[in-house]
């Protein structure tokens, strides 16, 4: 397995060892022991998620205040635009956004560690996706940011000029600015 590091501190880029031949391919797509010496820290994993949708939906911005979750996301079919948004206010890079394609062709993971906002864009329909959290998810200190939000500025790889589609909690969700003055 290969680490490339981002632009923002504690958040990887996994990319698996594929063996294939004309039947198929095998990886491996988690090993605790691997996975922890990769990134020097102690990660357990207490739920895993998977999500299935069509083209065009916006999931996120989310955050648990409180009990913020890590998470190890990967696409398994299809391909989204995956957003991790840096909300430790003691962070050089706090307000700043990394986004990376993952798809079922790539196989890329993305480790997004406990502070982070976390989205996604779906590219192609039916698209599942799929993660491991280090927390239990608790839906009473969920946050939606506004993925749209001016400050934060993430450049959507948008496919169409229509609006993306978007759950109730986030059509409600709070700017950036709302989540620092809460934070800070």
């Amino acid at each position: 397995m290969n680490v490339t590091f981002t632009s923002i501190n504690d958040l990887f880029i996994l990319e698996p060892s594929i063996f294939g031949d004309e039947r198929g391919f095998f990886l491996e797509s988690w090993n605790e022991n691997k996975f922890n010496s990769l990134i020097s820290n102690n990660i357990h994993f207490v739920q895993d998620n998977h999500s299935k949708s069509k083209k065009n939906i916006i999931r996120g911005l989310h955050y648990q205040s409180g009990k913020p979750q890590g998470k190890l996301v990967r696409v398994v079919s299809g391909a989204v635009f995956d957003v991790a948004v840096d909300l430790r206010s003691d962070s050089v890079t706090f307000g700043q956004w990394f986004g990376i394609v993952l798809s079922a062709k790539n196989k890329k993971q993305l480790w997004i560690p406990r502070g982070f906002a976390h989205g996604f864009y779906t590219l192609e329909d039916n698209t599942e996706f799929v993660y491991k959290c280090d927390e239990y998810y608790d839906p009473s200190v969920e946050i939606s940011i506004d993925w749209s939000d001016i400050d934060l500025n993430i450049k959507w790889p948008l496919l169409s000029e229509l609006l993306p589609i978007l759950s109730e909690k986030d059509l409600s969700a709070i700017s950036f600015s709302q989540f620092k003055n809460s934070v800070l």
